[in-house]
């Protein structure tokens, strides 16, 4: 891809970024509707989950998605743990299944701080760990991290240091290959996934 297709494929992607997320909204809303009063017997507690994340250049920024867990004041698990499954919640189970619970980060690529395609964010703390110890970690926030992404469709929910490391493989081979097919397939493989409900 010569530089002035490079270009126009960046202001092509954020141009996407922006209407697809407002066409969004209205969705976004419905199921911040339906999802408030099941939450009172499902999922007590707040509605939204806000959590630091590593961002484009490393940078700290708070993601936004429906909670799916019961409350916790901090964050115990460390970076080589797997995920809390215990406090995940019935509700829970199947905003997560059905990706639903990662609709609000639309408000994030909104203003910037993500794109619908690109690396998974990870908890900042984490994060911090991985650059010590994982090759190629910092390069795969060379762009903004995504909602959905090539990592996430081909590995789904990553946990763990040895994981990771396949995942950050991925993510680099995405930003070296970068263009609308693979763009395109990504997106395709989501709906698919959303359908068929197999997210984790």
């Amino acid at each position: 891809m010569n530089r002035n297709n490079y270009n126009l494929f960046w202001i092509n992607k954020r141009l996407f970024d922006i209407i697809l997320s407002i066409l969004l909204l209205p969705l976004l809303l419905t199921f911040a509707v339906i999802l408030l009063p099941l939450n009172k017997f499902f999922n007590s507690g707040s509605l939204f989950f806000v959590q630091d994340r590593m961002g484009k250049n490393c940078c700290i920024f708070s993601a936004i998605k429906f909670r799916t867990m019961l409350y916790s004041k901090e964050i115990t698990r460390k970076y080589d743990d797997p995920i809390e499954v215990h406090r995940i919640t019935s509700l829970g189970k199947i905003l997560r299944k059905s990706r639903i619970d990662e609709l609000p980060q639309i408000l994030n690529v909104l203003v910037g701080d993500m794109s619908l395609i690109g690396p998974r964010p990870d908890y900042y703390v984490h994060a911090l760990e991985y650059l010590k110890k994982i090759k190629g970690y910092q390069e795969r926030h060379n762009v903004r991290p995504g909602i959905t992404g090539l990592s996430q469709i081909r590995l789904g929910y990553v946990e763990g240091l040895e994981a990771t490391k396949k995942k950050v493989f991925i993510d680099n081979y995405y930003i070296q290959n970068m263009g609308y097919i693979i763009e395109f397939k990504i997106i395709i493989n989501t709906i698919i996934i959303i359908f068929r409900g197999m997210g984790k």
